[in-house]
């Protein structure tokens, strides 16, 4: 019943969308906007082009690597923070602080240091996504119940040990909603990243796409984009429920 409902509120959502961008095009014309069925056509014929495939496989490359990066690292420095109850006080304000600023901010300090391609779009995706991962890691690993940190203390286990058999466990649920959220941020990272500073990917297409003022490439690809996240998100966010039990 709640499954049915579910979809059919999605459902409900997504008329509504597409009377709305269709109200849209009505009022500002071609010069901004195509019509939904338009950017349909135009999206499925990017799909049927040669070139466009590397650009894609550019940019998954890249959101892969910083996903794979930002989990281990995000995994590793939030459950340390959140086992070492002084540390994590200490350094929660500087990430909330770090976390508040427009990450564009750093990216001539990145190109600067990384140069232009695929480390640079890399290191520029993790900074947008380790946060959220960092975060809720050390706030699930410190609400663990104490019974079993002790236990793992009289069992005489390394801090390795503990966040592997008993914190990273325990915190699996909250772990997971962190990267679902850092997966859309990591994903805007990537495409700023190859907006301004690289040769190839999805990001490099919508910019030239700009450029251009290609309208038509703009819409289709912020179509595909838009529906690749929202496929990602809500498959995300059904696992993020199963864990809750929701």
């Amino acid at each position: 019943m709640i499954q049915h409902r579910r979809m059919t509120d999605s459902l409900i959502l997504l008329v509504v969308l597409l009377f709305v961008w269709q109200a849209l095009f009505a009022i500002v014309g071609a010069s901004a906007l195509t019509p939904p069925i338009a950017t349909f056509g135009n999206a499925w014929g990017l799909l049927a082009e040669a070139d466009f495939w590397p650009n894609v496989a550019s940019s998954f490359r890249a959101l892969g690597l910083a996903i794979a990066f930002e989990v281990v690292l995000g995994l590793a420095i939030g459950a340390f923070l959140g086992l070492n109850r002084l540390a994590g006080e200490v350094m929660e304000p500087l990430l909330m602080g770090f976390y508040a600023v427009p990450k564009i901010v750093f990216y001539p300090v990145v190109l600067m240091v990384c140069g232009i391609g695929l480390t640079s779009v890399v290191v520029f995706a993790v900074m947008h996504g380790i946060l959220p991962i960092i975060l809720f890691t050390m706030n699930a690993v410190r609400a663990i119940r104490p019974i079993f940190l002790r236990t793992g203390r009289a069992l005489r286990l390394s801090m390795a040990q503990t966040v592997w058999n008993i914190a990273l466990p325990a915190a699996i649920p909250e772990v997971f909603s962190g990267l679902r959220i850092g997966f859309a941020a990591t994903m805007l990272g990537v495409l700023l990243s190859e907006m301004f500073g690289s040769k190839n990917g999805l990001g490099f297409l919508l910019m030239n796409a700009i450029g251009l003022n290609h309208v038509n490439d703009i819409m289709a690809l912020t179509l595909l984009l838009a529906g690749f996240a929202a496929a990602v998100n809500l498959a995300l966010l059904a696992v993020d429920r199963r864990l809750h039990g929701v």
